[in-house]
């Protein structure tokens, strides 16, 4: 994808129009309406607002990857014990094979949690 492709669907993603994009980067409509339609592209400092805006790298603004995740999010706690960084090098520490039962096991836990989500929801106690 093309950058003015992404930002549309960042955009969209977020729910706001041309418009308040516009208001927050101290733009014009139309500038924002041609950074999205490839007419020009954002400079640097603009590029960083974006990025900042919705919260992904300059990278992934840009197309060079599909990754999106800033360091703020990778620094984020997921636990008392483990930043989402520190989860993401365990796994790739790992090797094919280890990754294989890793992600079957994390879509087991994800199948008990979901489970116990339907059952705190019906009003009983989870098993």
């Amino acid at each position: 994808m093309e950058t003015g492709e992404i930002l549309t669907a960042l955009r969209k993603e977020k729910g706001i129009g041309q418009k308040e994009l516009a208001a927050f980067l101290s733009l014009s409509t139309g500038t924002i309406s041609n950074y999205e339609n490839g007419v020009h592209s954002p400079d640097l400092h603009t590029l960083c607002m974006l990025a900042d805006y919705f919260d992904v790298t300059t990278d992934y603004l840009l197309g060079r990857t599909d990754y999106r995740y800033t360091s703020r999010k990778m620094d984020q706690r997921l636990s008392r014990e483990y930043t989402l960084s520190e989860v993401v090098d365990t796994v790739l520490g790992c090797n094919a094979a280890s990754i294989g039962h890793l992600m079957e096991y994390a879509g087991f836990l994800q199948y008990k949690q979901d489970q116990e989500n339907q059952t705190a929801a019906k009003g009983r106690p989870a098993p």
